[in-house]
């Protein structure tokens, strides 16, 4: 009996899921907002409540997150990451003062304490990959001149996660700083270790893992990724991490191979997992937390703005995708909800969940249109306040750019950013 009461209501969920995905995808939206309402409303204090299928439905989040992270890493090669970590690190720098101070700030003040201080600095200051991939085709950006600039302080704070995640699940853990300098020093280690092996033998790497039949390929693949997370998290890294690395120490066709085979899984469990999020996150206790949401996504939206500008002039991109870069950044989305689910699920601050929830659900909602009307409303502005236009160097004026050919747009994608 109990069996099938879990078939009945997993199988709900998925179907639930799988209509709401349809009604996003017709809407042109990312359906992030939805997976986390259909969780709101399946969790306790939600409309229908579960009962059996709960403990099935966290196995599958946790496949869920560490799927997400592996294709992430499959989107990068170790030399992506070396090169754009010296060319761009100070935007990547900029990005974190100004956008995980904030969060940072907003714990303090709301008297969370200092780990929380600290999770909520992650949750505010990374963006999404996703949606702003999805929200750049779906604006026929990808060529544009602003887009690889975007790209890269994408893959740096993909990159500051190899780092940030093990200290957050050290301090989530309760571990003293002794043993939360090991862990750090360990994920460091992998980190390094996994980089130099994939620069020098990705190539030997990628053999032994490649096949021909796409069935053996998903086999070793799926069952590396979650052998090694597996072994991360048991030596208190991050099974995210660990995920993330065999992403990156794959390459060439298996990357490509692999990411074909396992997108459709990872959109699966990533929607499990966001169901899963929401579950533990009472409707009830949103509204009180509502206006320090509002509040919060505000102020990080402009400060996301404020970086893209900032990157974009450092890279002498033209005023108007000065622009176009910064209200591209404001999205946040998955990575927010997986940092924030290591503070729920340790009980780390009750009010941090559903805070989380609101922000993310502003901002998902928020992040395509500030990337399709944040120009605009900046050159508005501009010639009300009679603010002279400044001219590009073909006499364009600087706050539009021109239209790029499709082969130079095409040779402008220097990285890959997972839809």
């Amino acid at each position: 009996m109990h069996s099938a009461v879990l078939l009945i209501e997993f199988g709900a969920i998925i179907l639930c899921l799988g209509l709401l995905g349809r009604a996003a995808a017709r809407l042109r939206f990312s359906p992030i907002p939805l997976y986390l309402l259909a969780g709101l409303a399946f969790g306790e204090g939600g409309l229908l409540p579960l009962g059996a299928s709960e403990e099935f439905v966290a196995t599958g989040a946790e496949i869920g997150v560490i799927l997400l992270l592996l294709m992430l890493g499959l989107e990068y090669t170790a030399s992506d990451l070396v090169s754009n970590l010296k060319a761009h690190y100070p935007s990547g720098l900029v990005d974190c003062t100004l956008n995980a101070l904030p969060g940072a700030a907003a714990a303090l003040l709301l008297g969370w304490g200092p780990v929380a201080a600290v999770v909520l600095a992650g949750v505010t200051w990374i963006s999404s990959s996703g949606v702003i991939a999805k929200v750049l085709g779906d604006l026929g950006r990808v060529g544009n001149r602003e887009t690889p600039v975007i790209l890269s302080i994408l893959v740096l704070e993909d990159l500051a996660m190899a780092v940030y995640l093990p200290i957050v699940t050290a301090l989530v853990a309760g571990v003293g700083l002794a043993a939360g300098s090991v862990t750090l020093a360990i994920a460091l280690g992998a980190a390094g270790l996994v980089l130099f092996v994939a620069v020098r033998y990705g190539r030997v790497i990628s053999r032994f893992v490649s096949s021909d039949d796409p069935e053996k390929l998903l086999l070793v693949v799926l069952g590396l990724t979650i052998l090694v997370a597996g072994i991360a998290q048991q030596l208190q890294v991050s099974a995210a991490v660990g995920a993330f690395l065999v992403g990156i120490a794959l390459s060439g066709e298996v990357a490509e191979g692999a990411h074909t085979l396992l997108s459709p899984l990872r959109d699966l469990f990533a929607a499990i997992f966001f169901v899963f999020f929401g579950l533990h996150t009472d409707p009830a206790s949103i509204p009180p937390v509502l206006l320090p949401a509002l509040a919060l996504a505000f102020v990080t939206a402009l400060t996301k703005i404020a970086t893209g500008y900032w990157a974009a002039r450092r890279a002498g991109i033209s005023v108007g995708g000065r622009w176009r870069a910064g209200g591209a950044l404001v999205a946040r989305g998955e990575f927010s909800i997986v940092i924030a689910g290591l503070a729920v699920t340790a009980g780390i601050e009750p009010s941090l969940g559903p805070l989380a929830t609101a922000y993310v659900l502003i901002l998902v909602v928020l992040g395509p249109l500030t990337a399709r009307y944040t120009q605009p409303l900046a050159e508005r502005l501009t010639a009300r306040f009679g603010l002279p236009e400044r001219r590009g160097p073909a006499g364009q004026p600087e706050g539009r750019e021109p239209e790029q050919p499709e082969a130079e747009g095409e040779a402008r994608q220097q990285t890959a950013v997972g839809d």
